[in-house]
């Protein structure tokens, strides 16, 4: 990796003695991560074991929920060594943390602070984070993005959205990003004009990676293309997306117009930095510090390579123990070896929350990519988003190009065999489909109020 006198000073210097004043451990840990990614699975994986040991122990020294927990489930110390100890215990949910958040919170001479999910669902979901988990948040991030050349003190744009971030920006806080290179830009309510100054700016800024919503970037290249606007991708070489589903239409469009390549990440503010892309293309799990299992309806595991939840044990929240947390979000693991030549294990298809997903009116279930890939078969359509109200009402809203009408009864036959001949489908054309509160875009909606469906149920693919 080539780095500049300044990403030097940052990267070795400036940004360590940061971390060491917070008590921080991430320079080390990201060290430790970089040497571990190329072990044996084998061995990663009778280190994962050791160290869910120790982590049960120690929860259950300090953890009064947990301690509680073990003795109903007929846990000791002596037992946390079994390697299938996880299935013994029953998941994590978030109505459980709501109803137990302050005996979730471990007694221990390390302080944790409370944070706030973005409240995508409706009901945001508080929780504390302590130095451990902070540490390898950033040490996971930090290690992704050397994957692709970029160091702390590269310069970094960060086009977010959340109101959480957005009203963290103290002078305190400012002063550390000018410091590293790390420039917030708000991506609220942008519209016309607003996208375009949006691109402009980071045109100006030429930062080396760019960080943040799939949903914001593509409509921000979409508009770029609209305007035949070119970017001059000049040091950038990663584009980073995260929080929300990376659909193949959007990598495409934001890989054509900022001419650099596109690594997802998988993560949530409550589950911590699960996976990230390599260069080769592969989702890889943080193996070192989570535990990712993939359950059906009955929360029973399933075989590799079949999808279901994502439920995470992340080792490095003692502070409050997150142990077989329930995502809500699907997907499936793969055993095949990455050409990169990491060992970490891969995630494969992460569909999106179970709510993203849609009910064809056969019960089978759909993917969101899959009507993606009808609508945008049609070039006049330049945004859209597609609802379930019902197990048999859905709701089409369309954004087309300026003058250009789709041809709606061959959009809608195409819809209708996929998501039934028996459903109703209702076509909206609207100027703007406004973002979520938490400044992310849904492109697929269901507010159907049937039970989730995982592994087991009819999936139709992309």
């Amino acid at each position: 990796m080539t780095r500049t006198l300044y990403t030097r000073l940052v990267a070795d210097c400036l940004f360590p003695l940061h971390e060491r004043l917070k008590g921080h451990g991430s320079v080390g840990l990201r060290k430790a991560l970089e040497q571990s990614q190329w072990l044996t699975r084998d061995v990663l994986q009778t280190r994962c074991h050791t160290r869910l040991q120790h982590f049960l122990t120690d929860v259950n020294a300090s953890n009064p929920y947990y301690a509680e927990q073990f003795r109903a489930c007929g846990l000791s110390p002596s037992s946390f060594g079994d390697p299938q100890v996880l299935l013994r215990l029953p998941c994590l949910t978030k109505e459980l943390i709501r109803a137990n958040r302050d005996r979730l919170l471990s007694h221990s001479n390390q302080p944790a602070r409370f944070m706030k999910t973005s409240g995508s669902s409706g009901h945001p979901l508080e929780f504390a984070v302590g130095k451990e988990r902070l540490s390898h948040d950033i040490a996971a991030k930090w290690r992704a993005t050397r994957w692709w050349g970029v160091d702390i003190g590269d310069p970094e744009a960060v086009v977010w959205g959340s109101d959480i971030e957005l009203g963290a920006q103290g002078l305190a806080r400012q002063t550390r990003d000018s410091l590293i290179r790390s420039r917030l830009f708000p991506a609220k309510n942008l519209r016309g004009d607003a996208l375009l100054s949006l691109f402009d700016r980071l045109q100006n800024y030429n930062p080396a990676m760019i960080y943040g919503y799939p949903s914001i970037l593509s409509l921000l290249a979409e508009a770029a293309l609209q305007q035949g606007r070119r970017y001059d991708a000049g040091s950038l070489k990663v584009i980073f997306c995260t929080a929300e589903k990376l659909y193949d239409h959007q990598r495409q469009v934001i890989e054509q117009v900022f001419k650099a390549p596109v690594a997802n990440g998988y993560g949530s503010r409550d589950a911590g930095f699960i996976a990230h892309e390599c260069p080769a293309g592969r989702l890889h799990l943080s193996a070192e510090d989570i535990i990712v299992e993939i359950l059906d309806d009955q929360q029973n595991p399933v075989p590799a390579g079949t999808s279901g939840e994502i439920v995470v044990t992340h080792m490095s929240t003692l502070a409050f123990p997150m142990i077989r947390y329930r995502t809500g979000d699907i997907g499936r693991i793969s055993t095949e070896p990455c050409t990169c030549g990491r060992q970490l294990p891969i995630l494969m298809d992460v569909i999106g929350r179970a709510n993203d997903l849609l009910r064809a009116t056969d019960g089978s279930a759909i993917h969101g990519a899959f009507i993606g890939n009808i609508v945008r078969e049609d070039e006049a359509v330049v945004q859209f988003q597609f609802i379930q109200h019902s197990p048999r009402q859905f709701e089409l809203k369309l954004v087309c190009r300026d003058g250009a009408q789709p041809e709606l009864s061959d959009l809608r036959a195409k819809l209708l065999d996929v998501v039934g001949d028996d459903a109703e489908i209702a076509i909206q054309h609207t100027a703007t489909i406004p973002v979520e509160q938490n400044g992310k875009f849904k492109y697929i909606v269901n507010r159907c109020t049937a039970p989730p469906f995982l592994a087991g149920a009819t999936e139709q693919s992309p």
